[in-house]
């Protein structure tokens, strides 16, 4: 099995892009079918390095290494694998399927930037006010 598709490559953000991010999104779950441990990643180098939680002995917010989960080799010989079945969610919502506390700030959705308005292909209603006439001045 391919620990990263092209899919992914595509959907996960470059390293640091979402550092100042509440609530990132959680695009890939890598973890160990023969024993503890699972990685989600929110963001990739494109290289080597990701950034996202990590639940090991502890759960926590840091760098892993995507050599060392390809070396990796656990019981009966089997390596890391990505879950197939996860869907991308934001971190928040991982961290309370792992029992993790979550802030209310940390939920809260991205403010969303206020489009301009335009003005293009928009035709202006002219309105024919009693005494003038329609392209006329007063």
């Amino acid at each position: 099995m391919k620990l990263l598709t092209a899919k992914n490559l595509k959907d996960l953000p470059p390293l640091y892009s979402t550092e100042h991010k509440k609530n990132p999104m959680v695009w890939v779950k890598f973890f160990n079918p023969t024993g503890i441990g699972s990685w989600f990643a929110t963001a990739f180098d494109g290289e080597d390095t990701f950034f996202g939680l990590v639940d090991l002995h502890e759960k926590e917010l840091g760098y892993f290494s995507f050599g060392e989960l390809k070396r990796f080799r656990g019981r009966f010989g089997l390596g890391i694998e990505r879950d197939m079945y996860f869907t991308p969610k934001p971190l928040s919502e991982v961290k309370k399927s792992l029992g993790m506390h979550v802030d209310p700030d940390e939920e809260a959705p991205e403010p969303k930037k206020k489009a301009k308005r335009s003005t293009v292909g928009k035709k202006r209603l002219k309105v024919k006010r009693p005494g003038t006439s329609l392209g006329g001045t007063r």
